[in-house]
């Protein structure tokens, strides 16, 4: 079992900034590929963001390409997500993932945190 705990969300004018954090526990977090997601009110989840292993391969979404930066510090065993200009439809609970494999092509994670509130203001 993995256990992930998300911080760092808030309430943020449009155009400002937030670093969201994941830490994980109870395996070795360098055996997973870590992902953000995110979840409106009303809307279905949503991919964010996801890393390999090592840090070396990213992925984004195109909504937040250019503005969002994952990152993670497998010795602190904790995921990032630096999240700059943002506007109001970023606002959303955002949750981390993991899972052991590299797939692009679902959005399937064995493993969920319980979710942080993200709140941009216009």
């Amino acid at each position: 079992q993995v256990q992930l705990v998300e911080s760092g969300g808030g309430l943020v004018q449009a155009g400002g900034s937030l670093r969201l954090s994941c830490a994980a526990s109870g395996r070795t977090f360098s055996n997973y590929v870590m992902a953000w997601f995110r979840q409106a009110p009303g809307k279905e989840r949503e991919f964010v963001t996801c890393i390999g292993w090592s840090g070396s391969s990213t992925y984004y979404a195109d909504s937040v390409k250019g503005r969002f930066t994952v990152s993670r510090d497998n010795a602190k065993n904790t995921l990032y997500l630096q999240m700059n200009s943002l506007k109001p439809e970023d606002t959303a609970v955002y949750y981390c993932a993991a899972r052991r494999t590299w797939d692009l092509t679902t959005d399937n994670y064995d493993y969920w945190g319980q979710g942080t509130q993200v709140t941009v203001s216009s």
